[in-house]
């Protein structure tokens, strides 16, 4: 027969090879055929929970679309688990909190993914809408705790990219119990003085990557709680902000340990700290170690690297209590720049369980164009290459 095929082979081919593209076509839902508006004014919640339960049930991969526009949402939670493994949610548009802060005030979340896995956001400015809940706290008047704008709980394989998170009324985003999340080319955008906005927030997750992300706001930048295990987080910009913080750990007698993190090429402008460890100075079972801080660049940071393991705000709690966090194996290699304050590296560590295996490699900070101090105390180390100021472990 040599290479001729039969004609009704072939049709037989194109058939399969055609019902199979069609098949295989993503069924796409636009929020605005569900009777979403991009008013910025009409409630779009229903609509938006019409597409994700489409979604959540379908079997094949779905897009969830939301045009250009501004479309106002109260609390929506995408629950699972889902038969799709694959829902990809494109925003081309701003989604807007309630801008009165007792709407969401207490409900802890604005937007939630429960038990689910396979889902991709791209794209999309969420606007919280804090700046009146901020005004509360600052006035001293009893005030709602404020809603975290957008959180992963209990979820695998989670891709966030080109997102912009504004204003939130507390956390940007969390990421909770959760594994194989990546994040890049995140945008979160808060005033300096706006309080419990930490950026992004990983506890009890493993598998966490944060990329190519600049975040400003009134709190962490990043912040790394109980549980968070194997997280790379890199090429990010920190400002204003508390730094990319490990902690608070310690606050509970039991609890789950932070390790394999590493933290590369970073910079921090005119933060209150760079590269933070923060632990309770009260008795727990918690550790953190395997930790690197790697290509580190500093710009007028109050505490370029600390670490505080005497932590008790109002003194509560924890008077005269050493931590029980034992931190160990934790490296700074390649952190320079400029601080703010004369002691540039501080390692307060506890009483009871001296930080232990801390390096320092090749540390370059300076206090004014001078040389600035470090300060340790319950801490045990080395240090090489070339390091300023002089280490004092």
């Amino acid at each position: 027969m040599g290479n001729h095929r039969s004609p009704l082979l072939l049709a037989l081919v194109s058939v399969f090879f055609y019902s199979s593209v069609v098949l295989a076509a993503p069924v796409t839902y636009n929020v605005v055929s569900l009777g979403a508006k991009g008013d910025g004014k009409t409630d779009s919640t229903r609509a938006f929970l019409a597409a994700w339960t489409k979604a959540c049930a379908s079997v094949s991969p779905v897009t969830i679309y939301v045009p250009a526009g501004k479309f106002y949402l109260r609390q929506v939670v995408f629950n699972g688990p889902c038969r799709n493994k694959a829902i990809f949610i494109r925003i081309d548009a701003t989604l807007v909190a309630p801008s009165d802060y007792r709407v969401l005030g207490n409900s802890g979340n604005w937007l939630v993914f429960r038990h689910v896995t396979g889902v991709t956001l791209s794209g999309g400015i969420l606007d919280g809408q804090g700046t009146g809940l901020w005004a509360c706290k600052a006035s001293g008047k009893s005030c709602p705790t404020g809603a975290t704008t957008l959180q992963f709980s209990n979820s695998n394989n989670i891709m966030v990219s080109g997102l912009t998170s504004l204003n939130s009324q507390m956390f940007h985003i969390v990421v909770n119990g959760c594994r194989n999340v990546k994040m890049q080319g995140v945008k979160v955008f808060a005033n300096g003085n706006s309080p419990n906005t930490d950026g992004i927030h990983v506890q009890s997750s493993s598998g966490v990557t944060i990329l190519n992300s600049k975040i400003q706001t009134g709190d962490d930048c990043i912040s790394i709680g109980p549980g968070a295990t194997n997280l790379w987080i890199e090429n990010i910009a920190c400002g204003p902000g508390h730094g990319i913080s490990i902690g608070s750990l310690g606050k509970d007698l039991k609890e789950a340990c932070v390790q394999n993190v590493t933290v590369k090429t970073t910079t921090f402008t005119g933060t209150q700290n760079g590269v933070r460890i923060k632990t309770w100075g009260r008795a727990s079972n918690g550790f953190a170690r395997n930790i690197l801080f790697q290509h580190a660049f500093m710009v007028n940071v109050q505490n370029p690297i600390i670490i505080d393991q005497n932590y008790c705000p109002d003194n509560k709690g924890c008077p005269r209590q050493g931590s029980g966090v034992k931190i160990s194996d934790v490296t700074y290699q390649d952190i320079h720049g400029s601080s703010a304050t004369q002691v540039a590296v501080k390692f307060d560590c506890s009483s009871r369980n001296p930080c232990s295996k801390i390096k320092l490699e090749n540390v370059k900070l300076t206090y004014q164009n001078q040389a600035a101090k470090s300060s340790c105390n319950h801490a045990a180390g080395a240090a090489s290459g070339v390091v300023q100021p002089t280490s004092c472990l």
